[in-house]
C-alpha cells in the first residue's frame, strides 16, 4: 500500500501518467485528493480523484471529483490480500471516455491501462 499510495511518484513508474500533484491527505498522511494529467497516443486529459482507505490497508478506491479533456469519469480500486511473503493485488478500473468510443475500443483501454499499471506497480514493488 505505501506504494500505491505515493501517487507523486506514479509518473515515474506509470505509462500515460505526467504529472500527479496530492491536493490533501488524510491524517495517517495518506493522499484524499489528487490531481492528475494524463496522456497517451496524443490523448490528453486532466482530472481529480478522491480516495478512500480501507482498514489495515486493505484496499483503496478512488473517484472522480472533476475532470477534462477526453475523460469524463475514472473510478478504481486496488485489492490488497496477504499470501505468505508476498501480496497479492487485484486491480479495477472504469474510465469514462469524455469522447465518444465504440465498447471494444473502450474496454482495449481500460485492459491496457490496468495492464500496464500492475506490471509498473511489481517492477516498483520488487525493484530493478
Amino acid at each position: 500500500m505505501a506504494v500505491i499510495a505515493d501517487l507523486a511518484a506514479y509518473p515515474a513508474w506509470t505509462e500515460g501518467i505526467r504529472s500527479v500533484e496530492v491536493l490533501a491527505t488524510d491524517a495517517s498522511g495518506r493522499p484524499e485528493r489528487a490531481a492528475f494529467r494524463v496522456g497517451m497516443a496524443g490523448i490528453e486529459a486532466a482530472y481529480t480523484l478522491l480516495y478512500a482507505y480501507e482498514p489495515d490497508d486493505a484496499a483503496v478506491s478512488w473517484t472522480t471529483d472533476s475532470a477534462a479533456g477526453a475523460v469524463a469519469d475514472v473510478r478504481g480500486e486496488y485489492r490488497l490480500r496477504a499470501e505468505a511473503e508476498e501480496t497479492a493485488v487485484t486491480y479495477s478500473l472504469r474510465v469514462e471516455p469524455a469522447i465518444p468510443l465504440p465498447g471494444y475500443l473502450k474496454r482495449h483501454v481500460e485492459r491496457t491501462i490496468v495492464d500496464a499499471a500492475l506490471e509498473g506497480l511489481k517492477r516498483r514493488v520488487e525493484g530493478p
